[in-house]
C-alpha cells in the first residue's frame, strides 16, 4: 500500500514540475555545439567585464563629493552638483569649441580621405605595387603618438626644421608652427591623417573585395569609364560600410585623443589646445578634483551615446543599414 502511495506522489510531483523551455534547450545545445567558439570568446568577455563594465561602479563618484579616505559609499551625495558646476564654468564654451572644431576636422577631412585612399588602392592592378603601398601607409599606425609628435618637432623646429625652412621660404615669414595657435589644428589633423588614414582603409578594402565583379564587366561592355564605375558601382556597394563607420566615428566625436593633444600643447597655444580630455587630466589628476573630472568624462560619454543613437536613427530614416 505504501509503495502505491509513494508512486502516486512521485507521479503527481513529476506532473507539477514544468518541462524545460525550448529556449533553454536551444541555448544548451548551442553551448555544447559551439563550445570551442565560446571558449575563444571567454578572454574578450572577461576583458570587457573587468575593464569596461566593472569600472562603471566607480562612475557614481560623479554624483558624490568623493574623498578617497571615506571611500565611494562614505562620500557625500551631491547629485548633479558637479555637472552644474561644469556647464556653468567659464571654461566650458572654450573647451566645447576647441573639441568640436578638432573633432569636425578629423571627421570631415580625415574620414573621407580614408575612403579615397581605399578606392585608389583598389584601382591598382599591379599586385606588388598595391601591397607595397599598403604596407607603407599602414606603418605609421604602429608608431606611438610620442614618436609622431617628436617627428613633428624635428620637421617644424624653428630655425632648423626642413619644413619650417620650406614653408617660411614659400610664405616669406618667420612663423613658429609649434607654438602658433593658428597652426595647432592643421598640425593635429595632418598628424591624424598621416598616422591613421592608411590603417582605416582596411575595412573599406575588405568591403571592396566583396563587390560583384560582373557588375564592372557589364559596365565596361556598356562603355562606362573608370570614374563612372566608381561612382555608380563601387560607392553604392560599400555605402552600408561607410554609414556604419560614420556612425561609429560620430559617437567618438568628443574623444579627440588625450595623448596627441597633450604632447602638442604648450603655454603659447593652450587657448586652442585645451579640450575635454586634457581638461579632465589637469583637473582630475593634477588638482585632485576626482568627482568633478568624473562628471566631465561621464557627460562626454552620454553625449557620445546620444550621437550614436541619433546618427543610427538618421541612417535608418534614409533607408540605410544601421549598427542596430
Amino acid at each position: 500500500m505504501t509503495t502505491i502511495v509513494d508512486a502516486a506522489a512521485a507521479t503527481t510531483a513529476a506532473r507539477r514540475t514544468p518541462p524545460p523551455s525550448p529556449r533553454r534547450n536551444r541555448f544548451r545545445s548551442a553551448v555544447v555545439r559551439y563550445r570551442w567558439l565560446f571558449l575563444l570568446m571567454l578572454p574578450g568577455i572577461v576583458y570587457f567585464a573587468l575593464f569596461r563594465f566593472w569600472p562603471m561602479y566607480g562612475a557614481q563618484i560623479a554624483f558624490r563629493n568623493y574623498i578617497p579616505f571615506l571611500g565611494i559609499e562614505g562620500s557625500e551625495w551631491v547629485g548633479l552638483g558637479h555637472f552644474e558646476d561644469f556647464f556653468t564654468n567659464p571654461d566650458f564654451p572654450r573647451l566645447l569649441t576647441n573639441t568640436l572644431i578638432i573633432a569636425a576636422l578629423s571627421l570631415f577631412v580625415a574620414f573621407p580621405l580614408t575612403i579615397v585612399l581605399a578606392l585608389l588602392l583598389n584601382e591598382l592592378r599591379l599586385t606588388i605595387l598595391r601591397r607595397t603601398v599598403q604596407t607603407l601607409v599602414y606603418i605609421p599606425h604602429f608608431l606611438s603618438w610620442t614618436v609622431v609628435v617628436s617627428l613633428t618637432g624635428l620637421l617644424f623646429a624653428a630655425g632648423s626644421g626642413p619644413l619650417w625652412t620650406l614653408l617660411n621660404g614659400v610664405f616669406g615669414g618667420d612663423t613658429n608652427f609649434l607654438t602658433d595657435p593658428t597652426w595647432f589644428r592643421p598640425l593635429i589633423v595632418l598628424q591624424e591623417i598621416w598616422k591613421n588614414t592608411g590603417w582605416g582603409t582596411i575595412i573599406f578594402l575588405a568591403a571592396l573585395a566583396g563587390v560583384n565583379q560582373e557588375q564592372y564587366e557589364a559596365a565596361i561592355i556598356d562603355g562606362a569609364g573608370r570614374w563612372d564605375r566608381v561612382w555608380h558601382i563601387t560607392l553604392p556597394s560599400i555605402r552600408p560600410t561607410i554609414v556604419i563607420m560614420l556612425i561609429l566615428q560620430t559617437g567618438q566625436i568628443l574623444n579627440t585623443g588625450f595623448e596627441q593633444i597633450y604632447l602638442m600643447s604648450n603655454a603659447l597655444n593652450r587657448s586652442v589646445a585645451d579640450v575635454f580630455d586634457t581638461y579632465v587630466y589637469f583637473v582630475g589628476i593634477q588638482q585632485g578634483a576626482y568627482s568633478y573630472s568624473t562628471a566631465v568624462g561621464l557627460a562626454k560619454a552620454i553625449v557620445g551615446l546620444i550621437l550614436i543613437f541619433g546618427t543610427n536613427w538618421l541612417a535608418k530614416r534614409f533607408n540605410q543599414q544601421g549598427i542596430f
